[in-house]
């Protein structure tokens, strides 16, 4: 069964997001050729990203916990991941989006991005030796400037609630691959490389990983949405 573990938590993160798509009053089944657009796009730099810092030893993957299937150094599950965790944050956004009223939180996108800026910079240089760090909050940083600046958009305080709440199924999903509940972790993390501070399991720098990570997805997921 170890070697189906990485799978199972991509299937388990999807399948009832997929199930509810096709739910008449969400209708999210209709956004598939969207979503793919965007989730496709988003991920090639955060794999390319990926399997530079595994090939340098920032992170590195058990076996044990995967089918054995590797591309470019990285697990056939982990290319998954790119898709199925996108795929359940825009899913959820899309409904929350659509049952309830969230433009209150547009009152909070400048000092949203004022003090995420801010705070990514200030770790920027105080940690410009340890890359993973660096790297996350380089691009945090210019995500949300290119959002709010550049791009222009109006959701960033309601991206950063939904951000919140998708926190409750960010906990199981990463702490699992980070080793809770496990004998061993199935992502492990050179402890020089990142700041060491950890929500439970897991490494904070995924956290502000995966923010961006969101904005990027529902940014090019809204722009496609659009245009179609």
């Amino acid at each position: 069964m170890k070697p189906y573990t990485y799978l199972l938590i991509n299937l388990l993160t999807v399948i009832i997001c997929f199930i509810f798509s096709f739910d008449k009053r969400i209708q999210f089944n209709k956004q598939f050729p969207v979503f793919l657009r965007s989730g496709i796009l988003v991920a090639i730099p955060f794999i390319i990203w990926d399997i530079f810092f595994t090939k340098i030893g920032v992170w590195w993957f058990n076996k044990t916990y995967t089918l054995g299937i590797s591309l470019f150094g990285l697990p056939l599950e982990e290319w998954l991941f790119f898709i199925c965790i996108p795929f359940s944050c825009i899913f959820t956004f899309f409904c929350l989006d659509k049952f309830f009223n969230l433009n209150w939180t547009i009152a909070y996108n400048n000092i949203i991005v004022f003090v995420s800026v801010i705070v990514c910079a200030v770790f920027a240089l105080l940690y410009a030796d340890k890359i993973y760090t660096l790297v996350t909050a380089i691009i945090t940083m210019l995500t949300l400037i290119f959002l709010h600046f550049i791009a222009r958009v109006d959701w960033i305080g309601k991206a950063s609630l939904v951000f919140f709440i998708l926190m409750l199924g960010f906990f199981p999903v990463n702490g699992v691959l980070t080793g809770t509940g496990l004998e061993a972790p199935i992502v492990n993390y050179n402890p020089e490389e990142f700041l060491n501070i950890r929500l439970l399991t897991i490494p904070v720098e995924d956290a502000v990983y995966g923010y961006a990570q969101f904005l990027l997805n529902l940014y090019f997921f809204k722009m496609f949405q659009k245009r179609d």
